[in-house]
């Protein structure tokens, strides 16, 4: 049974000032373990696209309690890759169709020309230098593989290249919903494009180079010229019935 005064005889008022214990970091390593887990679970497609995701069915599956899973499933609905509906839980989101591919990368092609164009101008030295490293992270990453875990960091590295881009662009909101399309989330669920990684780091760095050379024109005609081909690459993968 608990004591009144557990500190010893001293009063609990004594401690109100005392700030409380910061979580154990152990627990956020947990959180993003099993989000990293389901994820790949999505995008291999073990969770079929629209089918329901059951947290007391994962949490047996991961060996963990139903809380992370529900935090991990917050944080996929957020990403698009699942979706809650009242009283009838979470379901993993539909594939892109064509429509939709071709509709997201309108959307982009309206929104990341600009957005790199206004970095040209405005980024900051400190900026240049991390869009550098990311560059040189994607020329050593497979951007090929059968599952999430081979293919998976290429992807984050090309999101994070174009997220970059938009927050240096100094425009909160332009940023905002460049990051909000979670493109490459969707893109490379549907596959991972064979031989696909070389133009796009070949890209990339045209896109590169005329940033350091503070080209806004230059840098938005790259812009757009790696997002038609990459729609190409995508349109084609569905021809061929990819």
């Amino acid at each position: 049974m608990l004591s009144e005064k557990p500190h010893g005889g001293v009063p609990d008022a004594a401690f109100d000032d005392v700030p409380p214990p910061r979580a154990l970091p152990q627990r956020q390593v947990l959180a993003d373990s099993v989000y990293e887990a389901i994820k790949a679970m999505v995008m291999d497609h073990q969770i079929k696209p629209g089918a329901r995701v059951g947290i007391e069915a994962l949490a047996r599956a991961l060996e963990v309690s139903p809380t992370p899973v529900r935090e991990a499933l917050a944080r996929l609905e957020a990403d698009g890759l699942v979706t809650k509906r009242s009283l009838a839980g979470y379901r993993a989101t539909d594939l892109l169709t064509v429509e939709g591919i071709e509709e997201l990368f309108e959307m982009r092609m309206l929104l990341e020309p600009h957005a790199v164009a206004l970095a040209a101008e405005r980024a900051t030295e400190a900026q240049l230098d991390h869009v550098e490293e990311l560059m040189e992270q994607m020329r050593n990453e497979p951007e090929e593989g059968d599952s999430y875990a081979l293919y998976g960091r290429f992807a984050a590295l090309d999101q994070q290249f174009h997220d970059t881009l938009a927050t240096a662009s100094g425009r909160v909101l332009l940023a905002d919903a460049v990051e909000r399309l979670h493109a490459h989330l969707h893109i490379f669920r549907l596959s991972a494009i064979t031989g696909a990684g070389p133009a796009t780091v070949a890209e990339h760095e045209r896109i590169l180079r005329a940033l350091l050379r503070r080209n806004s024109d230059r840098a938005a005609q790259a812009m757009r010229e790696h997002l038609r081909s990459s729609l190409e690459r995508q349109l084609h993968c569905f021809r061929d019935g990819a």
